[in-house]
């Protein structure tokens, strides 16, 4: 399956949910669905269903676990924009969720999409074994532990001169905690293995990195029209970046070799890997 199919599929899905609208609370279900189906890449789900598909699962069955993971995304950007945190006006080319619908509206439709990428991981026809791990990766990368933790670090970092290392250890829990899930998510809704589990956790943790160092670059060499949200905020809220710390050139190394660290990390447990590493080489070149 090519990349614009997988996303098709995915966003055919997604629009099958949250579509009850002669209930007191749609509303609130139309705000979740205003941000769920505003579009984006859909790496995250993509990533669950192919490393489903290489380690021998059933994609259908675990199409579900996929736009789970998606949810839980969508709910941290709605969360991320809100006035408390980044402020932000524009995502995907929209206004933001709590632009159109309000921040309390915002906040809610937000934790009701958490809530629901569990339920829907729950309710799906994987085994209760790959359910519950399923699960469990997720809850792991989301907590304090994972992206909520690497919000909380960035949010109070701000205006304070970070180390490398400081810069890593909140951008591994922020972006990557999510991307490395996707990928072992995958594995576990197959029943793979150990070794084919800690492929698939290196892989993610490497374009995890690159896609962040990237994201740094994209703030000052792309445009809003690009990325569909405004770029330059960075700078202008004083934020550590590997572009601040390394500069252009240094950065565009660096995500070469992580492309590379990705694609070895596969080749390790796995035989068919074309499609993830055409995706980890679009790391290199993406503008929006």
């Amino acid at each position: 399956m090519t990349l614009k199919e997988y996303k098709a599929l995915i966003d055919t899905k997604l629009a099958e949910y949250f579509r009850a609208d002669d209930i007191p609370q749609a509303g609130l279900f139309e705000a979740m669905r205003y941000s769920l189906n505003a579009g984006g890449k859909r790496i995250r789900p993509i990533l669950v269903l192919e490393f489903c598909r290489i380690t021998g699962g059933d994609c259908d069955k675990s199409l579900p676990v996929a736009c789970a993971i998606e949810m839980l995304h969508t709910y941290s950007l709605i969360h991320d924009d809100l006035p408390c945190m980044d402020n932000d006006d524009l995502r995907r080319g929209k206004p933001t969720n709590h632009v159109v619908y309000g921040e309390c509206t915002a906040t809610l439709a937000g934790d009701a999409l958490q809530a629901e990428a569990f339920g829907t991981i729950l309710r799906s026809e994987l085994p209760a074994e790959a359910r519950a791990e399923c699960a469990r990766i997720l809850a792991d990368a989301v907590g304090a532990d994972g992206m909520c933790g690497g919000q909380f670090l960035d949010m109070i970092g701000e205006n304070k001169l970070l180390t490398a290392d400081e810069l890593d250890e909140i951008n591994s829990r922020k972006t990557g905690a999510l991307l490395i899930a996707a990928c072992t998510m995958g594995v576990a809704a197959a029943g793979g293995n150990e070794k084919q589990s800690e492929a698939a956790r290196r892989f993610g943790a490497a374009i995890g990195a690159a896609f962040q160092i990237r994201d740094d670059m994209l703030d000052v060499i792309s445009t809003s029209e690009q990325l569909g949200k405004p770029i330059g905020s960075d700078a202008q809220e004083h934020k550590n970046t590997y572009m601040a710390l390394y500069g252009a050139e240094r950065c565009m190394k660096m995500i070469e070799k992580l492309t590379e660290v990705a694609k070895a990390a596969l080749n390790e447990a796995f035989d068919d890997t074309a499609f993830l590493c055409d995706l980890a080489d679009s790391m290199v070149t993406r503008m929006g």
